[in-house]
């Protein structure tokens, strides 16, 4: 296949990488959704985005579950708060208690339900030949994480927030999925719109240069 790269003017090229940063720039964690539906055009659209990461031997060890049935989202809550309570009162040291305490993050997750989707991302550690063998899967972490930006990039980039859930353990997702066991739980993203008095942590980015480094 031979490749057909689109080639930008210096100047166009700035000024779309610059757009993208700008918007990108915009894009923060939502805890406080609104009800209204996302378009189903809007989701598989920002999937097809997220399918076409690279990924090790091109694996593509990502599988992704969209969730908007409220009894299963209830399901999904249940689960996903009993594990938040064991971390906030068993498992977290104090300073990661610490660390979490600007974010005003605890054990209640009303958005897994208040959001009208939740997609849950999937790891695929091995897949199976027609006989059944495992084949295996390369740098599936790698690839499935750089899936999972290329989502929430594609969604922000729609106008639809994001929040990245991760309770742990989350094998409760493989169960209310149904979900095979080659499979481990990633990631939960929720996606929604925000609502009008939706409220972000005020929190800085770290300055451009503590984490770029140019060397010639």
């Amino acid at each position: 296949m031979k490749l057909q790269p689109v080639v930008y003017s210096p100047e166009e090229a700035v000024r779309r990488a610059q757009r993208f940063a700008d918007d990108m720039a915009r894009r923060r964690t939502v805890r406080d959704f609104d009800s209204r539906p996302i378009p189903d055009e809007v989701i598989a659209a920002a999937l097809r985005v997220a399918a076409s990461a690279p990924s090790g031997a091109n694996r593509q060890p990502w599988r992704f579950v969209v969730v908007r049935d409220p009894e299963i989202k209830a399901r999904i809550r249940i689960a996903a708060e009993a594990e938040e309570r064991a971390f906030y009162r068993r498992r977290a040291t104090r300073e990661w208690l610490d660390a979490l305490a600007p974010l005003g993050t605890d054990e209640n997750k009303p958005f897994l339900e208040e959001a009208p989707a939740l997609i849950a991302i999937f790891l695929e550690r091995y897949g199976l030949d027609p006989d059944g063998k495992r084949i295996k899967n390369y740098y599936a972490s790698e690839s499935v994480g750089i899936a999972a930006g290329f989502l929430i990039a594609a969604l922000h980039h729609a106008g639809v927030a994001t929040l990245t859930h991760t309770p742990s353990p989350m094998r409760f997702l493989n169960e209310i999925l149904e979900r095979p066991r080659n499979e481990t739980p990633f990631l939960l993203l929720v996606a929604g719109y925000p609502r009008q008095d939706a409220e972000a942590p005020d929190i800085e980015k770290l300055p451009f240069d503590t984490v770029v480094r140019y060397m010639g």
